[in-house]
């Protein structure tokens, strides 16, 4: 019975010593060093370069330290013991220039692929071994995050698809990507690294897909409720087959327009996927502009609103250039205004928020267009013996 027992506890041994092992094996097989494009072959290529750099390091401290630690036990009479030894030249050169080597490789290598693989960087090449051909036009995809789905939209071909992305493969590709509603992360590991995709703001990224096959993209930023499903097919198409693809979804005989738009914003989960003959042309840009809802003013309108008002240049990139200037809210360019704070009483002037003395009751952020509010802002500077204008007016 005994040894039954001891012969369980080992095989359970056994098992738990062998899920590490398990784990790493089955990494092995992961997106991210599967890669099917080359931005993610790159990509893919500096994390193992890095791994290898590091372990330069790691692995000889980690046999040292079990090397030392053995070589020098309190059993061991035969290794040398030096209770004087303070300093070792060699030793100090050995210790701090690896690590120094290794940081500056690292380094460039950061700021190499930094520049090389910069998201907004048209792709210079189809692979190692093949340039770019000017004369092939990326293709262009239009990314839209939805809770909790992905909207992509082609307006080169007319037609949009939900949660299913199809790229011809050996085609550069540009991604422009904006959010609806909440911050997110576009993310498809064998096609290229994460980029985020924001509400009222566009982001791009290149890549190209090298590889027929069958691929899944996801969510990689925490979204709410239906984060865990968000996630998209990938397809890598040879060129008929895209063709193909693009007029079975041309016969899907629905039209993306403002309604149907207006309705798919509504937060939804495990969306299956969804395909749209045709698609309204300016829908992206509303969509960036956050004004798809009938009625509302885009962002742009409202920027040109205030240009107007102001009578500013609408191509001066200065800040505050062309907006209204009451209340003296940003001073004439070249001039830094002095702090209210270094300024006596008389010199600040006059208004409702200067010399009208604090009172209670003011709301805050829970009515912000209460008049209250503005007493909030009435600075009394406490008495200081000998310096004039300072105490409570």
């Amino acid at each position: 019975m005994r040894d039954q027992q001891l012969g369980g506890t080992a095989r359970r041994a056994l098992t738990l010593a062998a899920i590490p092992f398990a784990t790493l094996l089955s990494g092995c097989q992961s997106a991210v060093l599967n890669p099917a494009g080359d931005i993610a072959l790159q990509q893919r290529d500096i994390i193992l370069i890095s791994t290898a750099l590091m372990l330069i390091i790691i692995v000889p401290v980690m046999a040292l330290t079990v090397l030392f630690a053995w070589r020098y036990r309190k059993g061991n009479k035969d290794a040398t013991y030096d209770p004087n030894f303070d300093h070792s030249t060699a030793l100090e050169l050995v210790i701090w220039s690896a690590p120094l080597l290794i940081i500056i490789a690292l380094g460039a290598l950061t700021w190499w692929s930094t520049h090389l693989l910069d998201p907004f960087r048209p792709v210079n090449r189809i692979a190692a071994n093949k340039a770019v051909d000017p004369k092939v036009k990326p293709i262009r995809v239009q990314v839209v995050s939805l809770d909790w789905k992905w909207l992509f939209i082609y307006p080169e071909q007319g037609i949009a698809t939900v949660n299913e992305l199809a790229l011809p493969v050996n085609v550069p590709v540009r991604f422009d990507l904006t959010s609806t509603n909440m911050m997110n992360t576009f993310y498809a590991p064998t096609l290229a690294g994460m980029i985020y995709a924001m509400p009222g703001m566009q982001s791009q990224l290149h890549a190209v897909l090298n590889r027929p096959g069958e691929y899944e993209g996801m969510s990689a930023n925490y979204s709410g409720a239906g984060f865990s499903d968000m996630r998209f097919k990938l397809r890598g198409l040879g060129q008929a087959g895209f063709d193909q693809w693009v007029a079975q979804n041309k016969a899907a005989g629905r039209t993306l327009d403002t309604r149907t738009f207006v309705a798919l914003e509504k937060p939804s989960e495990k969306v299956p996927v969804m395909r749209f003959a045709g698609v309204d042309a300016d829908l992206f840009r509303r969509v960036v502009e956050r004004c798809v809802e009938p009625g509302k003013p885009c962002m742009s309108d409202v920027m040109r609103h205030d240009q107007a008002q102001g009578g500013g240049e609408p191509n001066d990139v200065r800040a505050g250039a062309g907006m209204p200037s009451g209340h003296e809210s940003m001073p004439p360019h070249g001039q830094k205004p002095e702090g209210a704070i270094f300024k006596d009483g008389e010199e600040k002037g006059s208004g409702p928020n200067i010399t009208k003395p604090r009172g209670p009751g003011a709301p805050g952020s829970t009515q912000p267009a209460s008049q209250k509010n503005r007493d909030m802002s009435y600075l009394i500077i406490p008495p200081v013996p000998g310096v004039a204008g300072t105490g409570a007016a």
